[in-house]
């Protein structure tokens, strides 16, 4: 009975609810218990039809160059829900170290190539500082935004339960 007030109750506060059926990625490590304190990102892409083949592989050359720090807790992909669905779960000490990483990461030549490639690039305008002394008009400038294998992707920020093997 006790069970069924609470199906009843939590009823009331949930408004939708979707399942997947998750497969790990074989080039990634297998999530293993760690030591905190950690917050965890958890990045996830829903890819465009056909491409899932293609993500892995470049995943799959990609990932070493995030291993170093472990940081690379696991990826994961949709087999039964909502289909071409990855993703992705990183552990770090905090926001700074998290940005700290990502940015290093993206200096290394061989992740930049290698993400790169999951992207299409397209050049988006943003007006920056004047191109000379003297001159109030901001000059143009350029940068590439990926788009390509994605259709979609979103990122949360999630805190372990004191239960979670994961601290």
């Amino acid at each position: 009975q006790e069970y069924l007030d609470f199906r009843k109750e939590r009823s009331r506060m949930l408004l939708s609810r979707r399942n997947q059926l998750l497969l790990e990625f074989s080039f990634w490590n297998e999530p293993q218990p760690r030591q905190g304190p950690n917050i965890y990102e958890l990045r996830s892409y829903k890819l465009k039809p056909g491409t899932m083949i293609e993500w892995g592989n470049n995943w799959a050359r990609a990932i070493k160059y995030r291993q170093e720090n472990q940081e690379a807790v696991g990826g994961f992909f949709s087999q039964i829900g909502e289909l071409y669905v990855v993703h992705h779960l990183w552990a770090y000490r905090d926001l700074q170290s998290r940005e700290e990483t990502r940015n290093a990461a993206w200096r290394k030549r061989g992740w930049d190539e290698n993400v790169y490639y999951t992207g299409e690039w397209t050049l988006h305008l943003l007006w920056g500082p004047p191109a000379r002394a003297g001159n109030p008009l901001p000059s143009p400038l350029f940068f590439p935004s990926p788009v390509p294998l994605i259709r979609t992707m979103e990122s949360r920020i999630m805190i372990p339960l004191k239960i979670s093997p994961l601290q």
